[in-house]
């Protein structure tokens, strides 16, 4: 019997590793499948070529699924997320100038978000004093993660991202380029193009998804709800093969044959030793300061493969926030059940593979790893804390929506 074949789109980021490393290495084959992995430059383009159906599924924004499902999209094509494809890997990162503008504020070398953002903070407020014109951050998409987690950073930090900034989107691959020319003044994107920018002498990393948000969701498997009810066999076929592959990126032992195979000009197209700085979390972040950073990126340790519903009514706060969409009981019920872990602990019954049984939990309540009793053995989770101290509760979700109304 011939192989299924399966087409998969990703965008040039470092996450879409876990697809490149399951088609390279054999194990989309070892499940019968041939996976055709299409580059794509924007988000809108992923998410439209799911829905029409060009793809059976993507590499997608976390965001994204829910934003289909709640009508931001202009095609009503209901999407599902039977896996997430890892945790961290997002970074904030500034001209040089505004770099400069932050160490008169007494900012200090590192990606501590709460230091960088008091400093921010106060370079934006005395540019309104002043009369000067509103910094402009660069972010992927509307309903992005990094779109929430750079306005949840920047008002935690005592900014009004409605007022005193102005945010624009930028494909991720192009953001280095705007920022070398000054038509933005800092962007939050994945990596490789913090990294990229540095490299280039046109940018300063001051902060990362893991210190504003650790252990923190970014991107998702995302498929035609339609597709994932129609084909079940073929679906848990993508998601054992994903996660394997998602197990073989995490390995250390592994990391110079993924940067090799991602740097390819049909593939990322950016060198491996950049490539490698993310992957192995020692970040250089501008002159010849370098940050260890273990948990940047994770691929598959502490459960990173695992499809929250916490996570995904997360960013439905985040939507009612910044008021794209309103909050009711029927969009919550929508968010609900974009995630899928039903899915995903049928798809990997049997694999050996532990999996959380819960299908929630309080975000930004693990103060470190906690053992976390598990469907086929235990997990390590955490830790998770959000840079200000909060937590998330999906059982309070209305008062937690309550106290960020703007």
């Amino acid at each position: 019997m011939g192989l299924t074949p399966i087409t998969l789109g990703y965008v040039p980021l470092l996450d879409s590793a876990v697809l490149i490393a399951a088609q390279e290495q054999g194990f989309a084959e070892a499940e019968g499948l041939e996976f055709t992995l299409v580059r794509e430059t924007s988000w809108a383009n992923i998410r439209d070529r799911v829905a029409v159906g060009h793809f059976d599924g993507a590499h997608m924004l976390a965001p994204m699924p829910l934003s289909v499902n709640l009508g931001l999209t202009p095609l009503d094509v209901p999407l599902v997320a039977p896996m997430a494809l890892g945790l961290g890997g997002n970074a904030v990162t500034v001209s040089l100038p505004l770099w400069r503008a932050m160490q008169e504020q007494e900012a200090v070398s590192g990606v501590d978000a709460r230091a960088s953002g008091m400093a921010l903070a106060q370079v934006i407020a005395d540019r309104r004093k002043k009369g000067l014109p509103a910094l402009r951050f660069g972010v992927v998409h509307p309903e992005s993660g990094h779109n929430y987690e750079l306005r949840y950073w920047l008002t935690a930090s005592g900014v009004d991202t409605t007022r005193d900034i102005e945010i624009v989107v930028v494909p991720p691959p192009f953001l280095p380029d705007a920022l070398g020319a000054g038509r933005v003044d800092g962007y939050c994107v994945g990596e490789p193009f913090n990294s990229v920018a540095v490299a280039r002498g046109v940018g300063r990393i001051v902060t990362i998804k893991s210190s504003i948000w650790r252990s923190s969701p970014e991107k998702v498997l995302g498929v035609r709800r339609e597709w994932a009810e129609r084909f079940p066999e073929q679906m848990a076929a993508v998601i054992r093969a994903i996660t394997r592959a998602a197990r073989w990126c995490g390995d250390p032992d592994n990391h110079d044959t993924l940067a090799r195979a991602l740097s390819r000009e049909d593939r990322l197209a950016i060198s491996s030793t950049v490539l490698m700085r993310a992957l192995t979390g020692r970040l250089y972040i501008g002159d010849k300061d370098i940050v260890e950073v273990p948990d940047f990126f994770l691929p598959f340790e502490r459960a990173a493969n695992f499809p929250w519903i916490s996570h995904a009514l997360w960013f439905y706060s985040q939507m009612v926030r910044w008021r794209q969409v309103s909050h009711t009981a029927e969009n919550t019920e929508k968010a609900v059940r974009t995630y899928r872990p039903d899915i995903y602990r049928a798809a990997l019954a049997g694999m050996g593979i532990a999996v959380p049984s819960a299908n929630a939990k309080v975000e930004g309540a693990l103060i470190e790893s906690t053992a976390l009793g598990a469907l086929g053995g235990s997990l390590l989770l955490g830790p998770d804390g959000f840079f200000d101290g909060t937590q998330f509760d999906l059982d309070a979700l209305d008062a937690y929506i309550a106290r960020q109304a703007l």
